[in-house]
Order: structure tokens, then sequence, then C-alpha cells
């Protein structure tokens, strides 16, 4: 008798094993492969990936996705038509305008449109890209700001299978 018990504690056991081994918890997702940050926000590592990661750093306001697009020695520069100058200026200045224009904003919208042009550098650790863009920003005080034109950057990274990041900018909107 207590061998039969022993036999059908035995089966109950496994069979338990079997049927938790086979069940999922609906609550708990699947580990995703992949990069997800990447998959959603654009994989800096090439060129369009790049351009999406800036965009969404721009939709959504965000500094800390937008500063590590910003390589280290990166310079913007502008034509202000009204004196008939470069304005030119570095990283620190470009993460601050940046943070304020987020800051003050309720809504950024930016499309990035054709690319006019393309040079790639021999080594493919440099390209220069002039791409027509449209920017919307809704500020704080319920003004809209509407701009189009075309932003001239020149990309660069360390190696083939770096991040891109910004080095150049040169502003070329319809102002």
């Amino acid at each position: 008798m207590k061998l039969g018990r022993i036999h059908i504690t035995l089966a109950g056991i496994c069979i338990s094993l079997v049927i938790l081994c086979g069940c999922t918890n609906p609550f708990a997702p699947k580990i995703l492969e992949g990069d997800i940050l990447s998959d959603i926000l654009g994989n800096p590592a090439t060129v369009e990936g790049f351009y999406i990661r800036f965009q969404n750093a721009y939709q959504f306001r965000d500094t800390t996705l937008y500063g590590q697009l910003i390589h280290p020695d990166f310079i913007f520069s502008y034509r202000d038509q009204e004196q008939n100058v470069d304005i030119n200026w570095g990283r620190a200045e470009e993460m601050n305008s940046t943070s304020r224009l987020f800051q003050n904003s309720r809504d950024i919208q930016l499309q990035w449109n054709n690319i006019i042009d393309r040079i790639d550098s021999p080594t493919e650790l440099e390209t220069r890209i002039v791409r027509r863009f449209n920017l919307t920003v809704l500020l704080d005080g319920a003004d809209l700001f509407r701009t189009d034109g075309a932003a001239v950057f020149t990309l660069t990274r360390s190696d083939t299978t770096s991040n891109w990041r910004l080095i150049r900018w040169r502003d070329e909107s319809d102002l």
C-alpha cells in the first residue's frame, strides 16, 4: 500500500512539474532580443537611425537623448542676414540653447524630408549630408513657430561600428 502511494505522489509531482514548465505568466513579458531602445528610438550606428534618434530627441524634448548625438567638438552655425555675418557656437551653447527650447515648449514636431546631397569620406568615418526638414514648435505661451529649410550635417564616428555623432551643423532654414 505504501509503495502505491509513493508512485501516485511521484506521478503527481511529475505531472505538476510538466504543467508548471508549460505555463507562462501573461503578466511577465518575454525577454526581447536586440536593443529595444535602438529599435524604437533609432539606431545611431546607421545614418538613418541617427536622424530618427535626433527627431525623437526633439519630439520627446529629451536632452539626454539629444546630448548623446552631439560630438564634444560640435560647432553650430547659421547666417545672420541682418548683420550679414555667420554666427557660430559650440557644444555647451548648443546644449544650453536646446535645453531652453525643450523646457519652454509644449510640443515639437520635426520632420526630416529628402536628402539633397550626401558625401561620404573614403574611410566611412565621416559623412556630410544636406537634408530638408520641417519644424513646428508650440511654445508654452501658445505661440506657434514654424520653419523649414535645410540642415547641413557633418556626422563622424570613431570606427565603422560606432554611433554617428553630429560634429558640424550649418542651419539653412527659411526664416
